[in-house]
């Protein structure tokens, strides 16, 4: 059974592009975000001269809908925050737009903690790989009593939970986990909502493709195939498939007859993931079918809407 959270946001100036703050009950973090354009109101708030992490982000000009990422931490963040601003020949950052930081309400955060977050964050959008860290390799962490690394590790889950509410996907990965057999775990980990597997088949061509639907995003698993090019009209999603030969997703077989997805990749929609599979523009919805049933994608979405009108 799926556990609720309460995820409180306050837009700080009224406005959802402004600063916010974000807090999940029970725990003691506390997120602030804010455009760079509010850094000013961000490094004014009590937060901000804290003890914590921040996360500087932007766009990336080398990727077509990427973006980039820095990680850090401080003693006082108000301090790193404003040194990143500054012009890149004094030693600030260009890229970033917008930044976050993540500290604690009682205060109670080291910087052996900071240390220790600042690692484990890197290392996990390392994992991750939504966006391109220019911090290049994790710092390696003070050490921790072990109920501090809990402490920690518990900090993180509550991180990886509030950021994507705010839009920030950074941390999250499409690893499907389970919950703990081990009662006395203090941190069970979060449960990810999947769907059924699909499958797409191009049968003329062998392309067998496989899927799911994880936290309400369209993931295309690794080992899938895809075609050897693009062969529909040059628009956004050949660009996309551009990209993901670029990254190294898309590798060509040893054949050269199609193309393999080296690991799982996020689309924003099914119709997006078989254009890719299929080289060309094509109806996800369609295409897409339960692999158990040969349900198709649309379909299976309907069915408790369907369901639910039929008792009506």
């Amino acid at each position: 059974m799926s556990i609720g959270k309460s995820v409180r946001l306050f837009l700080a100036d009224g406005t959802p592009g402004g600063l916010l703050t974000a807090e999940i009950m029970n725990w003691t973090g506390h997120v602030v975000a804010a455009p760079r354009s509010d850094l000013g109101a961000l490094l004014k708030r009590p937060e901000a001269s804290r003890t914590g992490i921040y996360i500087l982000l932007g766009d990336d000009p080398d990727s077509m809908g990427g973006s980039l990422a820095y990680i850090g931490e401080g003693d006082d963040v108000s301090r790193r925050l404003y040194q990143h601003s500054r012009p890149e020949e004094q030693g600030g950052k260009d890229f970033w737009e917008r930044a976050i930081v993540l500290t604690s309400k009682d205060a109670n955060l080291t910087k052996a903690h900071a240390r220790y977050l600042e690692s484990r964050l890197i290392t996990l959008a390392q994992q991750a790989n939504r966006a391109r860290l220019t911090n290049g390799t994790a710092p390696v962490p003070l050490p921790l009593p072990e109920a501090d690394i809990s402490d920690m590790e518990y900090f993180i889950a509550q991180v990886k939970i509030a950021l994507p509410v705010l839009g920030v996907n950074l941390f999250r990965t499409t690893t499907l986990t389970t919950a703990s057999s081990n009662p006395a775990d203090p941190v069970p980990p979060v449960q990810s909502l999947v769907s059924p597997l699909f499958e797409m088949r191009i049968a003329r061509h062998g392309i067998v493709a496989t899927a799911q639907e994880v936290d309400g995003e369209f993931t295309v698993l690794r080992a899938s195939l895809a075609r050897s090019s693009w062969i529909g009209v040059e628009d956004g999603y050949g660009r996309l498939r551009e990209k993901l030969v670029q990254d190294g997703t898309l590798v060509p077989t040893p054949d050269g007859d199609s193309a393999v997805f080296s690991r799982d990749q996020v689309f924003a929609s099914p119709s997006a993931a078989s254009a890719i599979v299929s080289g060309r523009n094509s109806n996800g919805r369609v295409e897409w079918k339960v692999q158990s049933t040969g349900l198709a994608y649309g379909a299976w979405q309907n069915q408790e809407i369907d369901l639910d009108r039929g008792r009506c």
